[in-house]
């Protein structure tokens, strides 16, 4: 992988380093960014912070690869240009994610731990808590990326040695465990970080969300590594985890410059070529889940898969169906989120159910279905309860219940592609719609983009042999 990149080099450095006006008026109206103007050759870390945030909540949804997961776990359906939801492979280049929001991250931890520029830093946050929130969002951005692609440079990239060697997905995943524990082990009384645009520097809550992060990440190892998923797993619920709405790890947008990216997506840019799949709609409808009055504005979902002929066809005849989160109801400072309690609780449902703890599985469970309803402002117990004592959603302590919690997981993490497409290829739930006319399954990782094979060809042509020369079919380390 290549590690330049001059144009987003040049905005990092340049934009936040000379500037005497320091950052842009979007990210002003966040309204936490301190600008220095008698600092002028040190990055502006609060500015740097602020925009790998305000990034990440637009990431939940946006962006190439996140969209293409959440077609492939089939949370929307393309409505006119149908390629990718038939299973056509993509071409989807990672080099803006290591040379921006890596990029930026790396930026404030180097310039937090350089004798020379660390003083000047902490105005904007003690030194420590600077590193430690960055080193959790490397971790996140990491998870994501490997997630999707399977090995890829880690260990030594951003430390611009240029073409690297890509590294094992295997032994990633337990190094993301340990920077996020020393993350959290990093944390002082120093002063509050600013550009905290999730957390208003609040310690406690980072750690929740590390520790949140652990649990998932270790979950997710269930049938690669399930000796060190317990472990790890156990000792995260143990440090303490996101477990109420209040922690939930989410960016509020403001609106204005930075708005929803739903919101911006429909109403400002009126873009309609993603509309909510009829295997998320016939999921709600089968369970009578309320929910389906925040996740879309109609019931009728779009059909998964269809040629570019049929999907035109079936909107002619149907020109009525659901879109993400309603067409003009969505709000432009409506939260976008990286982490919640009711997903927290429900992977605890899941551990606790494989034996990995000792708390009880129906009370997770429950946990977790409230917390979500609560979330999308569904709060009425009695409606809860009903829901929850459905054949289709109460637990039984049967082989059934692994399929319960797993639907229940994909439901919670709407609309974020990344995280119900791991879940979907980890459980195999709930059941994906078959391509009409096609005997494709689901992809199983993102090829590697057009960009490796040119610029780092030997590390990619050995990562690719990985993967059955590069094959969306080939499974990742976990996958199994």
């Amino acid at each position: 992988m290549t590690q330049v990149n001059f144009k987003r080099a040049a905005m990092a450095l340049g934009v936040f380093a000379t500037l005497l006006t320091g950052c842009s008026k979007g990210i002003d109206d966040f309204g936490t960014i301190n600008n220095n103007p008698n600092a002028t050759t040190v990055p502006i870390t609060s500015a740097l912070l602020t925009n790998v945030l305000a990034g990440a909540g637009g990431n939940v949804w946006g962006g190439t690869i996140n969209t293409t997961a959440g077609l492939y776990c089939q949370y929307m359906s393309e409505t006119q240009y149908t390629d990718i939801s038939r299973y056509a492979s993509p071409v989807i280049n990672w080099d803006g994610t290591y040379s921006g929001d890596l990029y930026d991250l790396q930026n404030i931890i180097n310039v937090n731990t350089d004798p020379a520029t660390k003083t000047a830093a902490a105005q904007f946050g003690s030194n420590n808590n600077q590193i430690a929130i960055a080193r959790i969002l490397k971790a996140y951005n990491f998870w994501m990326l490997t997630d999707a692609y399977g090995d890829i440079p880690y260990f030594e990239a951003l430390k611009g040695k240029g073409t690297i060697a890509y590294d094992k997905q295997e032994l990633i995943y337990p190094d993301l465990i340990k920077e996020l524990k020393e993350s959290v082990a990093q944390f002082d009384g120093g002063l509050t970080v600013q550009g905290d645009i999730m957390y208003s520097g609040n310690t406690t809550k980072w750690k929740k969300f590390a520790n949140s992060l652990i649990a998932t990440i270790a979950l997710r190892m269930s049938k690669a590594n399930a000796t060190l998923g317990k472990a790890e797993f156990a000792a995260a619920i143990a440090a303490g985890v996101i477990d109420n709405n209040a922690d939930n790890a989410a960016i509020v947008y403001p609106g204005g410059n930075y708005r929803n990216p739903i919101y911006n997506y429909y109403v400002v840019t009126q873009r309609f070529d993603y509309a909510v799949s009829k295997t998320v709609t016939d999921q709600l409808t089968a369970k009578s889940d309320p929910r389906i009055n925040v996740f879309t504005n109609n019931s009728k979902g779009f059909p998964y898969g269809l040629t570019r002929a049929d999907a035109l066809a079936w909107q002619t005849a149907n020109p009525s169906f659901g879109f993400l989160y309603g067409f003009t109801t969505t709000a432009q400072t409506m939260p976008m989120y990286l982490m919640t309690a009711g997903q927290v609780f429900l992977a605890r449902a899941e551990a606790a159910r494989l034996g990995w703890t000792t708390e009880v599985v129906a009370t997770m469970y429950a946990n977790g279905i409230t917390a979500e309803m609560n979330r999308w402002g569904i709060t009425n117990a009695g409606a809860i309860a009903t829901y929850l004592a459905q054949t289709d959603v109460a637990l039984t302590g049967l082989a059934s219940d692994a399929q319960k919690i797993g639907e229940q997981r994909w439901l919670s993490y709407y609309p974020d592609g990344n995280q119900g497409w791991a879940e979907y290829r980890r459980t195999g739930f709930p059941t994906m719609a078959a391509v009409p006319g096609s005997a494709n399954a689901v992809p199983r990782r993102i090829p590697y983009g057009s960009n490796e094979p040119l610029y780092n060809p030997t590390n990619y042509a050995s990562a690719a042999a990985s993967y059955n020369s590069n094959s969306m079919n080939a499974k990742v380390w976990w996958d199994k």
